[in-house]
Parts: structure tokens; C-alpha cells; sequence
């Protein structure tokens, strides 16, 4: 997966922005103004993106997938992961992590937001 891959994966979601908010080195997608995964631009040995995640689900992959999931890297350690890309896990297994973390913001949305959604 590369970050082209990731970033037309992100934008195939309902509702999905892409912002440079803090700075031009870091994309940010979000949902309803709401940020569900964030990569840095200027990656270039080892792509990695950020996604929110359940915090008991976020221990266990860290623990399972050592080598390609860590705590969030500059994000809420509890509730972050940073994802590694090209290691353990398949490209299909990593845009899960997106989709989970995309669902978990949109449940996180006032009733009226979600109902833009369907």
C-alpha cells in the first residue's frame, strides 16, 4: 500500500475531507470535520498512517502486530494507533483499520451529522 492507495481509499468514504492543517507535511482525513487517519507527506523509508481505534482493540493489535502497530505516534495513545505499511499485514487487513476507524468517528457524531450519511 502507498500513500496514493490510502488517500483514494479515504476518499471513496461518505463525507470524507482532506485538509493540510497542520502544515504541509501532514494530510488529514476527516469525516464531518471530525479526523478518522492522518499521514505524513514526507515519508519516504517507511509509510505509516494514524487511525483511531476501540482501546481495548488498540492493545491487542498492538500486542499482535508488533512490528506494524504502535501506540499513536504524536496522537492520544489510548485511542490512536500508528500502522505500518508493507510489513505483517496485507494491504486488504490495513484498509480495515481505516474503515474501522472511520465507523468509530462517525458513531462519535451528533444524531443530525449521522443522518447525513445514509
Amino acid at each position: 500500500m502507498n500513500i496514493e492507495d490510502i488517500r483514494e481509499y479515504c476518499l471513496t468514504k461518505q463525507q470524507v475531507s482532506e485538509e493540510l492543517p497542520f502544515g504541509p507535511d501532514t494530510l488529514v482525513f476527516k469525516v464531518c470535520g471530525k479526523v478518522f487517519l492522518l499521514v505524513g507527506l514526507d515519508q519516504v523509508e517507511s509509510l505509516s498512517f494514524n487511525v483511531k481505534c476501540d482501546p481495548d482493540v488498540a492493545i491487542e493489535l498492538r500486542l499482535n502486530y508488533s512490528e506494524t502497530v504502535i501506540p499513536g505516534y504524536h496522537m492520544n495513545k489510548k485511542h490512536w494507533n500508528t500502522v505500518y505499511c508493507n510489513r505483517q499485514l496485507s494491504d486488504e487487513r490495513l484498509r480495515t483499520f481505516i474503515d474501522d476507524s472511520y465507523t468509530l468517528v462517525c458513531n462519535s457524531l451528533p444524531k443530525a451529522v449521522k443522518a447525513t450519511l445514509k
